[in-house]
């Protein structure tokens, strides 16, 4: 689901206030007793924008919030000034946790797949390394958990404009394929790298995560990318519920209500007792079958049909084949048998002689 347009300019007006309120500071401490209607001007602001960011002042400040630690000021009719700064207007100094926790964080940006001007973060962690050396100590080494190479190598795909073909592991059909696709672009969604690629044989925009790719080879041929091939928006994570999608309903009990957190669900609703029913989108019935497979016992599937019966079908089977009695094995010279390797101990009736 995409944000609405008014939560991300919600988020860059405070963006732009939280700037306004950092510069305010410093600007009225170098010009004590400025009239307001002059530094609205100056700031660019409406008298009644300011007169709000001098009030939202008030209540900043240091770590106790009493008195003595808030920024304060003094009016005299329209005119204001700065008496307390809270330390504002002292230049910054990092200490040696801060140093650490700053260059590791940007080392680990700079290591993240689809992150662009990688050179640009690379000169400031430059900067930034070259003035507290002192307090970092020995060089910082950060790595992405995975396997490096094959991100690696899909990163030089993209940047250098290349076909690839691969080896992919598909998690909801169960099943490895060969394909060939045209890069688009590198992405980390939820702490996973992926590439979105133009795929050939389906001949539509997938999303390949990189751990699930087995083989890599560049073809000696530069991507071609079709004009319908968009790249979509992920900033809601890699699934999109779409009403398209086969759509189940489970009946779940409370040690299983950690799935209305996981999974992106339509619908939940309160049950007999404990139990709540949840309805939400799949890939395929095979993936849902799966996943139904592997909960605990305090789930129910109350839809489709189809799903029933198959997660009802793969469960007996599993039973069947723990029900297939153990071969005996005869010893020879008696009339004993023996269990064959592997099977349960004890004499159960009529299993352990010979009749």
């Amino acid at each position: 689901m995409t944000r609405p347009a008014t939560a991300r300019g919600g988020s860059r007006a405070s963006a732009d206030r939280l700037a306004r309120l950092l510069n305010l500071v410093p600007y009225l401490l170098a010009r004590p007793g400025i009239e307001i209607a002059e530094a609205a001007g100056d700031l660019g602001v409406t008298e009644r924008q300011l007169r709000e960011d001098l009030e939202l002042l008030w209540v900043c400040g240091l770590p106790g919030y009493g008195p003595g630690d808030l920024i304060d000021m003094a009016f005299d009719g329209d005119r204001v000034t700065i008496t307390y700064d809270a330390g504002i207007d002292r230049p910054l100094r990092l200490t040696p946790d801060e140093a650490l926790a700053l260059v590791v964080a940007l080392r680990m940006l700079a290591e993240t797949p689809g992150v662009a001007n990688r050179d640009a973060i690379e000169r400031a962690l430059a900067k930034i390394e070259d003035a507290a050396g002192d307090l970092v100590g020995a060089p910082v080494a950060v790595r992405l958990p995975g396997d490096t190479r094959r991100v690696e190598a899909l990163r030089a795909a993209v940047e250098g404009g290349r076909a690839l073909r691969i080896t992919y592991y598909t998690a909801a059909r169960d099943e490895t394929t060969e394909r060939v696709v045209d890069p688009l672009r590198m992405l980390m969604v939820g702490g996973r790298a992926y590439v979105e690629a133009w795929c050939r044989r389906a001949e539509a925009v997938r999303l390949f995560r990189a751990d699930r790719i087995d083989a890599i080879t560049e073809l000696d041929e530069p991507a071609a990318v079709p004009p319908q091939a968009v790249p979509h928006d992920r900033t809601e994570g890699v699934f999109r519920p779409s009403p398209d999608l086969p759509l189940i309903t489970l009946r779940i009990g409370r040690g299983e209500r950690w799935i209305t957190e996981y999974y992106p669900c339509e619908r939940v609703e309160a049950g007999d007792g404990d139990q709540w029913l949840v309805s939400l989108r799949v890939t395929d019935l095979g993936w849902a079958r799966r996943f139904v497979l592997g909960l605990g016992p305090d789930v129910t599937v109350v839809a489709p049909v189809e799903l029933a019966e198959q997660v009802r079908a793969t469960a007996s089977a599993a039973l069947d084949a723990y029900a297939v009695p153990a071969p005996v094995t005869r010893l020879p010279g008696d009339d004993q048998v023996a269990l064959a390797p592997g099977a349960p101990s004890g004499d159960p009736a009529g299993a352990g002689r010979t009749q």
